[in-house]
Parts: structure tokens; C-alpha cells; sequence
């Protein structure tokens, strides 16, 4: 146990360092000056984006535009999926009915669906939160349902033998035996919903920029610190978002779900 421990922050330490000593080889060696605004050295970028108040500041309101349009999608997304995962459970008509549908809806790339979405409501804010919603919904879909139907038939065969009513297998058995699965579905859906954020920037830019806009914006600017500053940003998000349905799934399940690691 302690040797996973030791290994769970000596590799990912070891394995940044070496990506950032690979970066500033690059930087500094195979690229000439004049073309290291493609790959500015990481204090640079440290020192421009995030040590100077006024830029932090213009990467900070942009990011907290993308964390509440990800948030919000990611919890509209929740309540559908799981929604429609327990009624695929209770059903197998409905599962027959919407699956291939939701198989569909996770098959179209979704830059192909962002301008009908523009042409049918707008460029607002609701535009980028129904983006959010098409992006992160499919996981939470598939792995609630796999959680719902992997319940013990034995467990099952025994409520079904005390008379118990489907709302109470449902409840009692059925999303207690799912929330595993259920987490790991918001796991992936965490990091697709600040994807789809940042998507839906690059096409709806009216109202409050979000960080997808800032980096197009330092793109065009040939602004490689402050690009990369909100590149890392992005990333920031999307683990803080990953880390944080990993800890709640631990708190609420890991007291009696330990999966087997070895």
C-alpha cells in the first residue's frame, strides 16, 4: 500500500518534470528567437500570465465564464442522463427505443452540430450550455445504465420474493449497486463538459467570453505566453472538475467499494 502511495506522486512528478525539461529543449534549442513566441519557455509563460495581476485577471474572468456554462451543462446532463438511464433500466422498450439514438447523438461530431444550434436559438449563453449538454450526456447515459442493470440477480430474485415494489429494487437495490458506475460516468462527463465549453466559445461569442474565446483571441494576437498561460488553464479545469466527482466518489462509495487494483 504505501508503495502505490509513494509511486502515485513520484511518477506523475517525474513524468511532468520530463515533460517540461522536453519543453524548454524545444523552446531553447529547436526553435530560433525569432519563432519562440510558437513555444515560449515555461517562466516565461509563468511570469507573463500569471505573475502579472492585470493578465491573471484576463484569464481569470474568461475561466470562471467557462467553469459556470460547464457546471451548469454538466448538472442538467446528470439530472437527463440519469434520468434516462433509470428508464431504460425499468424497461427494456424504452432501452430498445432511445439507445440507438443516444448511440447517434455521441456519433455526430459536435462542430457539425453547434451551427444548427446557433441558426435554432442563438448565440447566447443557452447555446453554449445545450453544447455542454450534447457533449457530457452520453457517458453519464451508458455508465448509469451499466450500473443500474450490474445489481446481483440473486439480490433482486430475494426483493422480488418479500413482494417488494420496483420503485423499492429501484431504490434500495438497484442505485446503490449503479453508484460506482454512476461516478465514473461524471468523471468523464466532467472533463467533456469543460471540452464542450470551450467548443462552444470558438462559435457563440456574444455575451461573457469564456476561456475558449481568450484562447482564440491569443491566437490571432501571436500572444504565446498568454496563450499557453490559458491553455493551461483549460487543462487546470478539466482536472479540477475530474478530481473532484473522484473525490466525492470516494466519500460516498469508497467506504464500501474498493475495486480490486492489484
Amino acid at each position: 500500500m504505501r508503495q502505490r502511495g509513494w509511486k502515485s506522486i513520484v511518477l506523475p512528478i517525474g513524468f511532468g518534470a520530463a515533460v517540461i525539461g522536453l519543453w524548454y529543449l524545444t523552446s531553447a534549442v529547436l526553435l530560433s528567437p525569432s519563432r519562440r513566441f510558437i513555444l515560449p519557455m515555461p517562466h516565461e509563460v509563468v511570469l507573463v500570465a500569471f505573475f502579472d495581476p492585470k493578465n491573471l485577471a484576463a484569464l481569470l474572468e474568461p475561466l470562471w465564464t467557462s467553469t459556470v456554462v460547464a457546471m451548469v451543462g454538466l448538472a442538467i446532463a446528470t439530472v437527463i442522463g440519469i434520468t434516462v438511464a433509470v428508464l431504460m433500466s425499468q424497461a427494456h422498450w424504452v432501452e430498445v427505443t432511445l439507445f440507438p439514438y443516444a448511440v447517434a447523438l455521441q456519433s455526430i461530431p459536435i462542430l457539425a452540430i453547434v451551427p444548427l444550434i446557433a441558426f435554432a436559438i442563438g448565440y447566447g449563453f443557452e447555446s453554449r450550455i445545450l453544447v455542454v449538454i450534447l457533449i457530457s450526456l452520453f457517458p453519464i447515459i451508458t455508465n448509469t445504465l451499466f450500473g443500474l442493470q450490474s445489481a446481483s440477480p440473486q439480490m433482486r430474485d430475494l426483493f422480488e420474493l418479500k413482494n417488494a415494489s420496483r420503485w423499492t429494487i429501484l431504490r434500495r437495490l438497484q442505485l446503490p449497486a449503479a453508484l460506482p458506475a454512476i461516478f465514473t460516468g461524471l468523471r468523464i462527463s466532467a472533463g467533456m463538459a469543460v471540452v464542450g465549453s470551450i467548443v462552444a466559445d470558438f462559435f457563440f461569442r456574444k455575451g461573457n467570453s469564456g476561456i475558449g474565446l481568450a484562447i482564440d483571441t491569443y491566437r490571432n494576437q501571436l500572444n504565446g505566453e498568454m496563450l499557453y498561460g490559458a491553455i493551461l488553464l483549460a487543462s487546470l479545469l478539466g482536472l479540477v472538475a475530474f478530481w473532484v466527482f473522484g473525490l466525492l466518489s470516494r466519500l460516498v462509495v469508497g467506504s464500501w467499494y474498493q475495486p480490486d487494483r492489484r
